[in-house]
């Protein structure tokens, strides 16, 4: 599994920008379509909203691929 570590400096970021940003898909469209598919898991659950709040702390996955979200400030 691979690990990606993502420093935001605002309170949180979309799960769609942030896999837009981690580079997992290359468009919204893309994210979209991961998210609405339930491909998605936000914290350890199924997540089908794209526009969900991703903050400091919280992690998101996609197949092999785990986003860890840090804070900036």
């Amino acid at each position: 599994m691979s690990r990606i570590n993502i420093s935001i400096n605002e309170e949180y970021i979309n799960l769609d920008s942030l896999l837009k940003y981690a580079g997992v898909c290359s468009t919204g469209g893309e994210a979209k379509f991961l998210v609405q598919n339930g491909e998605i898991l936000f914290n350890g659950e199924v997540c089908i909203m794209r526009k969900k709040k991703v903050r400091a702390g919280d992690t998101v996955k996609y197949q092999n691929t785990e986003i860890i979200v840090t804070d900036d400030r």
